[in-house]
């Protein structure tokens, strides 16, 4: 049994990593396990920028968004070198295994770091994009999600007054499902995501028959990777000769409080971490799958590609 351990944050922050720190903090030091917390993600750790927590430490975050350690991206990291420093700062230290909440690239830092250290590692998926293969769900996508259909109610209220296209783009780099899913809650007509090809001719000929029907207004999800907003809406706009507003959410998608399911889940997924760290497990994933944690081999999910659920795709079809 391990009795000194360290939990950081990594890449873009996301609502939810603040009650999964917490469940780490306060597990890990109900059984009598000694936690550091490292501050700015990997730099924070080749930096020595850690602290030993108390239960005190974590009070009165839970319902804050972000992470109050501090996360970033850190390029020395990705060298030997960089690791090897790392390696050193934590053993200097008495730390004996890692905790590290982050999504992807995250996630294959620290399989690195395992692999060539031997030091126990457990990961918890923290990205708003829910795109960690292996879970149906990864801390901060349910926050960011209830944050875009705010954002969608009240563009409708627009478009619908002035019968117009709007073209919202949302968060989703090489991942659709946060448009995926809000565009379907939200009743878009066209949601355009990086996993599936779209001709937009095809669309905007479709727009302009809707339109001559009696079409009030029409609303477009595209997530980042399908396609930048703006280019998309002035190419509709030419093509269809239609009113067209673009919006772009940004950065607003990360933050806020976190939901009642970020909160909870975080909380069980930072149980289970805590539990299989100071037990000595190592290189695995805690997820959700079907409503119940799971442990993922930490290799396989960064090595293999989330596939955006196909009956989202035709549902959004369907409804259109």
């Amino acid at each position: 049994m391990l009795n000194s351990i360290a939990v950081m944050t990594s890449g873009g922050d996301s609502p939810g990593m603040n009650a999964a720190i917490r469940a780490v903090t306060r597990t890990a030091l109900h059984h009598g396990v000694k936690v550091w917390g490292i501050r700015g993600g990997y730099h924070g750790l080749l930096d020595e920028e850690m602290f030993e927590m108390k239960s005190k430490d974590v009070s009165d975050i839970i319902q804050r968004g972000g992470t109050f350690l501090g996360t970033a991206r850190c390029k020395r990291f990705a060298t030997t070198e960089g690791r090897m420093l790392g390696y050193k700062n934590l053993i200097d230290r008495g730390i004996q295994g890692l905790v590290v909440i982050g999504g992807d690239g995250s996630l294959r830092g620290a399989s690195i770091f395992s692999q060539e250290t031997g030091i126990p590692i457990v990961g918890l998926p923290g990205t708003i994009d829910n795109d960690v293969w292996g879970s149906e769900y990864t801390i901060g996508c349910d926050t960011a999600a209830n944050t875009i259909i705010d954002a969608i109610n009240k563009l409708r209220d627009t478009a619908s007054a002035h019968r117009r296209i709007i073209v919202l783009e949302v968060m989703g780099r090489n991942s659709g499902w946060l448009a995926m899913v809000t565009g379907i809650s939200g009743g878009a007509e066209y949601i355009l995501v990086p996993e599936e090809e779209y001709d937009l001719d095809e669309i905007c000929d479709d727009m302009k028959e809707s339109y001559a029907k009696g079409k009030r207004y029409i609303l477009v999800v595209v997530a980042e990777g399908a396609g930048r907003g703006y280019e998309i809406g002035k190419a509709i706009s030419e093509k269809t000769g239609l009113d067209t507003r673009v919006s772009k959410l940004g950065h607003i998608q990360r933050g806020g409080s976190p939901s009642v399911i970020d909160r909870v889940n975080a909380s069980r997924l930072g149980e289970n971490a805590a539990l299989a760290i100071i037990s000595g497990l190592s290189d695995i994933v805690f997820g959700f799958n079907r409503g119940h944690v799971v442990s993922i081999n930490l290799h396989d999910a960064v090595n293999n590609k989330k596939k955006l659920n196909p009956e989202f795709m035709r549902l959004a079809k369907v409804l259109a």
